[in-house]
């Protein structure tokens, strides 16, 4: 096997999650990964076949995944003998503090003379104090767009020079002196990018690694795909470090560059030749017009795709688009996130519409035809106590009693802000302004934050209107109220229910055992990785859309290896 020229690795939130288990509670319970959030970024994919296609090869190793899968894989000894020109490690989103480092460090320990490469929104933020603190990361790549500066870095690196001329990246020269290039890649339009997931799959083959490439944990028995329209935002959400104000500052944009409808509708039937599983298009449509939403549907609609598939709203369309969307796509669903019942809550978040029109929006889906209206719900937001989280549940079930009709086409969900507001949002950067205390802020604060031995002491905030304990309180109350109302209306299962009413009982034991604890004996450590193992406020197999046909087509995915 040829030794590649980049190898992209994903580590685990926390590097010795099976050795030093922290309980981290349901902070992945809405989304497909584990606690450990082994599912690697999108951008691994892109950045790969944007490499492989100029002559530039590209491995990925999902180390998070096989460190989930079995006990005894040994990292360390996997880790020394790979071997390439560059190695690259993700620090996108924050709770990988720990494991990004880690892995950086394991990496410069057993090949000293390979440069460690860094990149993602956090590694953007924070990218002074890992040039300060970090001496075994190399280089950063700052931005949401990396594919053109990491190739020209990689060249240089090949070259052994060049690397002022490398667009948007931080290093360091023969002195040791921290240099910090312009930031001058800022692409206009996503043409460039392609979402190819074929193009793993050669990659498996080629490398001999299927479990590198798989995206997390259950994938193969559910190989949903999702495909991006657009990097950065229009919308301005308090707490999210992809929010426009966000990427002003990370990213030096002042709005998001989008992918051409056209080849988002082609990305996604490309993706229908091989599976039958479901497809996300991330991003609301709207966010580039009508004009460009339009083009997209229209493009899906003569593609004839039969899978299932999902489109973001982040402010309830008109009536009008949204029958223009039934006419369009053969099967879809729907997800929004009005984050509270409460308009006041919502508009200081960053929301601007109220029950009604959401209500609206609601009605008008489901008379179209749209199979599920996923709606999410958040804790640990601007003006909400303990009891507005509570109304909000009782919210819910006010809209399962006006639309479910015992359909289950309404699915409510809520889900605490864990562990951490986003670097780079607005509460994180003025949380006074905004009524919240942080606790972390630096990299290394949030980095020792992650190894706390349970989620209430990972939150890097409370309000004025909740401390940790109340969010703690208002989330397993919440998950116990919503649960009786979804068995209540048949959207889940007694059977279910149970088991999950079973899991929030005692993740609040656990939780009090926690308060305040230095040592675990044995019995608390099992009992935290049993737990972080279930489902821990909600059943995580509720966000699943149905499968048509083959999960994936092998035989199909064959010819399509070979043609290409």
């Amino acid at each position: 096997m040829s030794k590649p020229d980049l190898i992209l690795l994903h580590p685990p939130s926390v590097f010795n999650f099976r050795e030093r288990p922290g309980f981290y509670g349901p902070v992945s319970d809405v989304v497909p990964s584990s606690t450990i959030f082994e599912i690697y970024p999108i951008g691994f994919l892109t950045m790969s076949e944007y490499l492989n296609r100029h002559g530039i090869s590209v491995r990925i190793i999902n180390l998070a995944l096989k460190m989930l899968s079995s006990r005894s894989f040994d990292a360390g000894k996997y880790v020394k003998k790979l071997e390439a020109v560059a190695f690259g490690v993700d620090l996108h989103w924050l709770p990988h503090a720990d494991g990004s480092l880690a892995l950086a460090e394991m990496l410069k320990k057993y090949h000293p003379s390979t440069p460690v490469i860094l990149g993602g929104l956090s590694a953007t933020y924070y990218r002074d104090e890992i040039m300060s603190d970090y001496p075994f990361v190399d280089f950063i790549v700052r931005g949401d767009s990396t594919e053109e500066p990491l190739r020209l870095l990689m060249e240089a690196i090949k070259a052994g020079s060049g690397f002022e001329r490398v667009p948007n990246l931080v290093w360091r020269d023969s002195s040791g002196k921290v240099i910090t290039n312009e930031f001058s890649f800022r692409p206009e339009q996503l043409d460039y990018v392609n979402f190819d997931y074929v193009h793993l799959l050669k990659m498996a083959i080629k490398y001999r690694d299927p479990s590198g490439y798989i995206p997390f944990r259950y994938w193969l028995s559910y190989p949903v795909t999702a495909v991006f329209q657009c990097r950065g935002c229009i919308h301005n959400c308090g707490t999210c470090a992809g929010s426009s104000s966000s990427f002003k500052k990370l990213c030096i944009r002042d709005k998001p560059c989008f992918r051409p409808p056209e080849l988002l509708a082609d990305d996604i039937r490309r993706i229908s030749e091989y599976t039958g599983a479901p497809v996300m298009a991330l991003g609301d449509l709207l966010q580039a017009g009508e004009k460009y939403a339009t083009k997209f549907l229209e493009t899906v609609r003569d593609y004839r795709i039969d899978n299932e598939l999902t489109i973001e709203f982040f402010n309830p369309p008109s009536d009008e688009f949204i029958r223009k969307a039934a006419g369009c796509l053969k099967t879809f669903n729907v997800e929004i996130s009005p984050e509270s019942h409460d308009t006041k809550v919502r508009s200081t978040f960053g929301k601007h519409y109220d029950n009604a029109e959401l209500e609206r929006m609601i009605a008008t889906l489901l008379d179209a035809g749209c199979k599920r209206i996923d709606i999410f719900f958040m804790i640990g937001l601007p003006y909400q106590d303990y009891e507005s989280v509570m109304e909000t549940v009782r919210y819910c079930e006010r809209l399962l009693q006006k639309f479910n009709g015992g359909e289950r086409r309404i699915l409510p969900l809520i889900a605490p802000l864990a562990p951490f507001i986003d670097p780079g949002s607005g509460i994180f950067e003025e949380p006074e302004k905004f009524g919240y205390r942080l606790f972390y802020r630096t990299l290394k604060e949030h980095r020792q934050a992650m190894l706390k031995p349970s989620w209430k002491y990972m939150l890097n905030y409370e309000s004025e209107w909740m401390k940790r304990d109340d969010i703690v309180r208002a989330t397993y109350d919440a998950a116990l109220l919503l649960l009786d109302i979804k068995e209540k209306y048949a959207v889940l299962g007694k059977e279910k229910a149970a088991v999950i009413r079973d899991h929030i009982k005692r993740a609040k034991v656990l939780i009090e055992r926690l308060d305040g604890t230095g040592d675990m004996d044995e019995a608390t450590r099992a009992e935290i990785l049993h737990l972080n193992n279930l489902d821990s406020v909600c059943d995580k197999h509720e966000l699943e859309w149905p499968i048509k046909g083959l999960r994936i087509s092998y035989l199909k995915l064959l010819k399509l290896i070979l043609w290409r």
